[in-house]
């Protein structure tokens, strides 16, 4: 007499889900490490991207680049933007992809885990000068900066992620307000800084990508740079 097929026993069907779970427990972290890669590795090449742009730009204002946001200086996203793809008077700064970093977060269940749609400005600019060597504390400058200022322009960040603590503003136009908090010209704007004041608090992200940031040089590269070891020599122009 033929036997009738034998179906999965309800063991078997356990052992099989416990397994994929198993798998799945595995992969999971792998991945996401794998995406955050990813993600670090776009921004730097939006960085670079940007570089590019600003290169363009001082090469035809005379070598002189945008540093600050505030008073009536012109904002630096929005004087790059012909010179990545898009015309000054017709462009919209944020349909510019290399401005925005994919792994910029959001306070969700307070996890770092969502991307925020909101943010436009994804990083922080350098508007710090400084008297002379021996000057540690420097000032805001406020206004464009010839590159010949700059002394050591591959160690010179002028670009870095911007910090998405509840403390840091968000940024979803070219006329807000708030832009003059994107500048980066206090030793308390750092990612090591224990200050979370709107106005004196930390600006550049202590965490984006691993422990630290993407930046982008005055040469035009960009690298990554780790918290603790970003000092304010790495903003000097003197």
């Amino acid at each position: 007499m033929s036997r009738s097929p034998r179906g999965f026993t309800l063991i078997e069907l356990l052992v099989v889900i416990s397994i994929i779970a198993l798998l799945m427990a595995i992969l999971t972290p792998a991945l996401s490490k794998a995406k955050k890669q990813a993600q670090a590795t776009t921004c730097l090449s939006g960085l670079k991207q940007i570089g590019v742009g600003a290169a363009l730009y001082a090469q035809d204002y005379d070598y002189f680049i945008a540093r600050g946001s505030t008073g009536s200086t012109a904002i630096w996203f929005m004087q790059y933007l012909p010179y990545l793809g898009q015309r000054h008077n017709e462009g919209d700064y944020k349909s510019v992809k290399v401005y925005r970093c994919k792994s910029f977060p959001t306070l969700g269940n307070g996890l770092y885990d969502v991307p925020n749609s909101r943010q436009t400005v994804c990083y922080v600019i350098n508007d710090w000068t400084f008297s002379g060597r021996s000057d540690q504390t420097g000032t805001g400058v406020g206004r464009p900066t010839k590159l010949s200022v700059f002394k050591r322009p591959a160690q010179t960040i002028y670009l870095a992620d911007n910090e998405a603590g509840t403390w840091r503003p968000i940024i979803e136009s070219a006329t807000s307000r708030e832009i003059i908090r994107c500048d980066i010209f206090l030793r308390t704007h750092l990612p090591l800084s224990d200050n979370h004041d709107i106005n004196d608090g930390q600006r550049v992200a202590r965490e984006r990508h691993r422990q630290g940031c993407n930046v982008l040089c005055l040469d035009w590269h960009a690298e990554y740079v780790a918290a603790q070891d970003m000092t304010v020599d790495m903003w000097r122009d003197k």
